[in-house]
């Protein structure tokens, strides 16, 4: 049975230039690292992103969270089977002892577990997905199909919230190219309808300026055109 040598965590940057965690978990058969990011906006039910206050980087460091990584979340997790992912994650979640996450961190738990996931699959000679594919079966719900079967993809058309300078309210709205047979013609299906409601928001002269997201996840902001008059 693989176990885990030890667990290390990190700050890194990401696209935003916003300070975010990586995590490293080391077992017997070698080293698997996982970034941890989260969105620009999260909802007040939301598990808690532990941020380190202050003036460095605008308040959002995460030191406090890489020190909890680095000391009781390492300290629990040494010597656990990396395969044994419920294991672990209640093991994290019981360490922390709130509803929310808010003691270590839900970035710090989350990172820890993805790279403990890492292993596992490292360990068994698996791509990542095969292993959650196997790890999702073994819950025995009735949804869990083969890891080959890629799930219908949700795609975003619609942005409010945090990712969007308007007033709209839901921070995303989503389309699911459903009855399609494959997923090539799930993405053909999501592209055209996105496609399609760019051209009737500049009919309606609404605007359809990019939201916050990166180019590769470019989604149209629902603004009214000022009038120039």
């Amino acid at each position: 049975m693989a176990a885990i040598e030890s667990v290390h965590g990190r700050q890194v940057l990401d696209s935003r230039g916003t300070r975010r965690l990586r995590s490293r978990s080391r077992s017997t058969p070698g080293p698997a690292a996982s970034r941890r990011c989260l969105g620009a906006s999260t909802g007040e039910y939301e598990a808690v992103e532990l941020r380190d206050g202050g003036d460095e980087y605008g308040g959002k460091a995460v030191g406090r969270a890489v020190a909890n990584v680095n000391g009781e979340i390492a300290d629990a997790l040494k010597g656990a089977d990396p395969a044994d992912q419920a294991a672990l994650d209640r093991t994290m979640i019981e360490l922390d002892g709130t509803p929310n996450k808010g003691r270590l961190g839900a970035n710090a738990i989350l990172g820890a577990s993805l790279a403990a996931a890492k292993a596992a699959a490292a360990d068994a000679g698996k791509p990542l997905y095969d292993h959650f594919a196997e790890l999702y079966a073994a819950t025995g719900a009735k949804e869990a199909g083969p890891a080959e079967l890629l799930p219908v993809p949700m795609m975003n058309v619609l942005n409010g919230g945090a990712h969007a300078d308007n007033a709209v309210d839901f921070q995303e709205f989503m389309v699911v190219p459903a009855g399609a047979q494959t997923f090539t013609e799930c993405l053909r299906m999501g592209a055209e309808v996105y496609h399609s409601l760019k051209s009737i928001l500049s009919k309606k002269g609404l605007s359809t300026g990019g939201g916050t997201r990166a180019a590769s996840h470019r989604t149209w902001s629902p603004t009214r055109r000022r009038s120039t008059s």
